[in-house]
């Protein structure tokens, strides 16, 4: 399975343990300074498959922003297997996140005027990792993990909404990084189709990756290990009446 391909040579910083601490954001707007987050603590282990939950403005985007390095945090930390990337520069962060993160976007961002296996293989080559004669045949079996292998050569436009979050899953796993990020994966789709893609995410976690989403939904967060409650930039622990008891939220111990 290629979801953890240990076929090609290991990416720096295997360990994709985060560790997040005393987070602040503030955004400067004509009105003035808006706090987005606040002194925010969050650790999520190696192979550790969390849900952040929280309504739209809650701040759950910001946080996702800040981690990947999309971001840079007003003050606080952000250390992923060790490495402190809210020091890193732009050459050295686009090396980073390219080596050991994967992004998945809630409106998918794949480039429409190329095909699907494209989409896959340009991941590959901006960074290197996997040689150029084999990254074409890498895209089709990402392609094929994920249930639309048919449709590779293809251009966006031409596959349903589901089908092109799924390209964007297995374009984030191009280079087999061990932390996946996922802006509201499943915030465009049916529920039916959203089930189907959380599947994916919980065959991810199987394969040791570590997963981190931002979600509106209960339901979808129900499907992680762990549920953290975000509310006005804050995190916050939450009840667990009506989620299922095995769940782990926010202050609480197994």
């Amino acid at each position: 399975m290629l979801f953890n391909d240990t076929s090609q040579p290991a990416a720096s910083n295997r360990d994709q343990h985060v560790d997040v601490r005393g987070l602040n954001k503030i955004f400067q707007t004509p009105a003035g300074n808006f706090p987005a987050l606040h002194k925010v603590d969050l650790q999520v282990d190696q192979g550790e498959f969390v849900a952040l939950l929280g309504k739209s403005g809650a701040g759950k985007s910001t946080l996702i922003n800040m981690i990947s390095g999309i971001d840079k945090p007003t003050a606080g930390s952000i250390e992923i297997g060790g490495v402190a990337i809210h020091k890193l520069n732009d050459d050295q962060l686009a090396r980073w996140r390219g080596r050991n993160l994967g992004v998945v976007f809630q409106f998918f961002q794949l480039l429409p005027s190329i095909s699907l296996i494209e989409n896959i293989t340009l991941a590959m080559d901006f960074n290197g990792i996997h040689p150029p004669e084999g990254r074409r045949t890498r895209a089709m079996k990402l392609l094929e993990q994920v249930g639309i292998g048919e449709h590779g050569n293809k251009v966006p436009a031409k596959i349903s909404g589901g089908q092109q979050q799924r390209v964007a899953i297995a374009r984030a796993l191009a280079n087999d990084p061990q932390l996946v990020l996922a802006d509201e994966p499943t915030g465009n789709l049916d529920s039916q189709t959203a089930s189907g893609i959380m599947d994916l995410f919980e065959e991810l976690k199987s394969f040791g990756k570590t997963l981190l989403i931002v979600t509106h939904d209960h339901e979808v967060a129900e499907r992680a290990d762990r549920i953290i409650d975000i509310h006005e930039g804050v995190l916050e622990t939450t009840s667990s009446i009506g989620l299922p008891t095995h769940k782990i939220h926010a202050g609480q111990t197994q």
